[in-house]
């Protein structure tokens, strides 16, 4: 380890005491790799943990997170997509180095490239028109993710000049590019909410838009469909003795599920101190311990309603709702406006895109519905491919997830349990974690 010249003894002995352990186990469990860490608590280390993971597309099966005092405790269990467990060595020392950094640097800069955000108002082919004018003024899709909920939309776009490859820096075409996004994102009716900008760098690519979803209030807006039967449960309860808020959340697990939930906690200003987290076939249950940065439980109606809000949201912006879509093919430019054109001229709505260009080869996932949010008719879908390329655009279906088939720790058969119950169970299982260590 290299120091700063400027550190003395006692700096180097403390972060020495402080840096996270990790400890990757195998043999523990027979369907998944144990991945422990054990490190001095600090603002924002379960999120930076819960990232790593999530960056390698792993599926947390359960969790036990504990943080009283001054210390934190995490064992993860994990898979792959596929439901098998980790056995690529370059994965396992990864997931090590990464977590054992003491202070993590998350950010990402666009080399290359101009990061665009937007903001507005959702409607049937907009994504359409937004590449439509990039292409229109020479500007080239690099990479892109869109997420859209409650008839809101969000997006960062990195983009380059298609002329010279190099990222857009003139200060007037940066504003006409900000201009005419803005104008069709205003549409009829959304003068005031649609919002361009330009972002430098941010902590995570998600992470920055669940935050851009969340200062749009899309939490708060009237949902476009009807509730689901799987729409996401969320509990709220207070511990008083302990001076705890205790949150639930149960709902149709998926990848990247408790990125979305933590992610978004951490954001609303509250910390986590303890956790259990479980899956049971394709349900997830979390249970999590919180308190306001400031040490206090939530202490209002109108805040524990905002926080229901919230998760619900934080869990339904990703929820993949739709056909999902790859498209393998040469980049060229014009692509990405003339394949959601063609969506657009064929009824079909994109809830979700993750775009992504690589030596010069475009993969890009699409979810599609139908005009109105419902499945898209088969032969519909069969005749886009046809336009675009039966061999370059695929239906897709979603990675398996595997889970096991015992008894979820919280809830069972998607029931609600009374509060006592909940930490009862909480503290069973942090004692086994705890013992775990001894």
């Amino acid at each position: 380890m290299e120091w700063h010249a400027c550190l003395d003894e006692y700096e180097k002995l403390v972060i020495r005491m402080t840096t996270p352990r990790v400890v990757i186990d195998n043999a523990v469990c027979p369907t998944a790799t144990l991945v422990k860490v054990d490190s001095a608590r600090r603002d924002g280390i379960l999120l930076d943990a819960v990232q790593v993971l999530t960056d390698l597309n792993l599926s947390i099966k359960k969790a036990y997170i504990s943080s009283d005092g001054q210390w934190f405790m995490d064992v993860f269990h994990v898979t792959d997509l596929n439901g098998n467990k980790l056995t690529d060595e370059s994965v396992i020392s990864y997931i090590e180095q990464s977590l054992e950094t003491s202070f993590p640097d998350r950010s990402h800069g666009f080399d290359g490239s101009t990061a665009l955000e937007l903001t507005g108002t959702d409607r049937v082919g907009l994504l359409s028109e937004v590449f439509a004018v990039l292409a229109d003024l020479q500007c080239d899709v690099v990479d892109a993710k869109v997420w859209t909920h409650n008839g809101r939309i969000a997006s960062l776009i990195s983009v380059k000049d298609c002329n010279s490859g190099s990222p857009i820096n003139d200060s007037q075409q940066i504003d006409r590019i900000k201009s005419r996004l803005r104008n069709i994102l205003r549409g009829d009716n959304d003068i005031r909410s649609a919002k361009t900008s330009v972002s430098l760098a941010i902590t995570q690519t998600e992470r920055r838009l669940h935050q851009m979803m969340f200062a749009d209030s899309d939490y708060g807006r009237k949902p476009v469909l009807q509730c689901r039967e799987d729409s996401p449960v969320v509990t709220v309860q207070n511990w008083a003795e302990k001076g705890y808020s205790v949150v639930n959340v149960q709902c149709k697990d998926r990848a990247k599920l408790l990125f979305d939930v933590v992610c978004t906690m951490t954001d609303m200003q509250y910390v986590v101190f303890h956790a259990t987290i479980n899956t049971a076939e394709d349900k997830a249950y979390m249970e999590f311990y919180v308190r306001h940065t400031d040490g206090t439980p939530i202490s209002s109606e109108a805040e524990r309603q905002r926080v229901v809000q919230c998760l619900r949201a934080a869990v339904e912006r990703r929820a993949s709702d739709g056909v999902r879509l790859e498209l393998c093919t040469s980049d060229r430019q014009g692509l990405l406006a003339n394949v959601t054109r063609t969506f657009r001229e064929n009824g079909l709505n994109v809830t979700r895109a993750e775009i992504s260009t690589t030596n010069d080869i475009a993969r890009n996932v699409f979810y599609v519905t139908d005009a109105i949010g419902n499945v898209a008719d088969p032969k519909i879908i069969e005749t886009v491919r046809e336009k675009i390329g039966l061999g370059e655009l695929k239906v897709k279906e979603l990675p398996l997830i595997y889970h096991g088939r015992e008894e979820a720790a919280v809830g069972v058969g998607g029931a609600v349990l009374s509060l006592g119950s909940l930490v009862r169970k909480n503290l069973y299982n942090l004692g086994l974690l705890i013992k775990s260590y001894s």
